[in-house]
């Protein structure tokens, strides 16, 4: 009857000092997200089910870079990113720049089961939300004032930069039930000043977002170009799988890829016995666990593993 739950907020420059005022929310926030997620695995309901709970309530909070509160593109848009898989069956469901799903992680498991593909895109992917009862709302909820004050300071320092902040807003979930499955799930708003339709990694299956029953569960957060190129959540169970190595060690391995070329972020992850794992080369990453056998925790700084 083990069952594990694991979520992230982002990585990035997390400091007491950055983080400020804002602290008590966020904590109460990932808690809440927890609350979520458990209250399903601990009446013996599904992994995807309580990945998809845990997310939804970040997606909701202003102070994570996922739904409300997601980071804007050059042009002042919202554009949602989000991707959640089934270890059990591998079946996995994406989307990328929606603009009007409330939740895109409804919106990507409802791709994942409600059509033939894993993932849609852009306007096709706002069609498909309507067209299937995924709740939209108007782009403009998305915004807060403190994104808008953002973009607005990229802009006037012009060239291409973009999240000078270096803060990693996405949110992720990863979770073991008492039938021994696993899943994940990723949703993310981007980098702010994305351009020309950008897409990271949390919506690329594979990449940002994992799970395969018997090896583990993954999500990431981070400068999403190099976790696309290391494909970090397929090469941590490969690792695994073909290996033989532990989840904290394939974790650690597999992260120090992403920094070797020059990346840097975070991994949550959750192995087929429930062992929990988190692993991050930023100064912090929001975070929050919990287990069957009592373990509950909220975190935001410390040191990387």
């Amino acid at each position: 009857m083990t069952w594990t739950l694991v979520i992230h907020g982002g990585a990035g420059r997390i400091t007491p000092k950055v983080v400020g005022g804002k602290e008590q929310a966020i904590r109460e926030a990932l808690a809440r997200a927890l609350d979520a997620g458990t209250a399903i695995l601990a009446n013996g309901g599904a992994a995807i089910d309580a990945v998809q709970a845990a997310i939804e309530v970040l997606e909701d909070d202003p102070h994570f870079n996922a739904g409300r509160g997601a980071a804007l593109s050059y042009d002042g848009v919202a554009e949602l990113d989000a991707a959640i898989m089934d270890g059990a069956t591998r079946d996995a469901g994406a989307v990328a720049g929606t603009t009007r799903a409330r939740h895109p992680i409804a919106l990507a498991r409802a791709v994942m089961e409600r059509s033939p593909h894993v993932m849609l895109a852009g306007e096709g992917a706002d069609a498909f939300a309507e067209a299937n009862g995924v709740e939209t709302i108007d782009n403009g909820w998305f915004a807060t004032p403190e994104r808008i004050s953002q973009l607005a300071e990229l802009r006037a320092a012009g060239g291409d930069a973009f999240d000078v902040d270096m803060k990693y807003g996405t949110v992720g979930a990863v979770a073991l039930d008492t039938a021994g499955h696993l899943a994940a799930a990723t949703s993310t708003g981007g980098v702010t000043g994305k351009r020309w339709g950008r897409i990271g990694d949390s919506p690329l299956i594979g990449a940002g977002t994992w799970a395969q029953d018997g090896a583990c569960a993954v999500s990431c957060t981070g400068a999403g170009e190099f976790f696309v190129r290391v494909g970090v959540g397929h090469a941590i169970a490969a690792r695994i799988r073909h290996l033989g190595e532990p989840l904290e060690g394939a974790v650690a391995a597999v992260l120090g890829e992403v920094t070797a070329l020059g990346g840097t972020g975070g991994i949550i992850a959750v192995g087929a016995d429930g062992t929990p794992q988190w692993r991050f080369s930023t100064p912090g990453m929001h975070r929050a666990r919990a287990t069957s056998d009592g373990l509950c925790e909220v975190e935001l700084f410390a040191e990387p593993a």
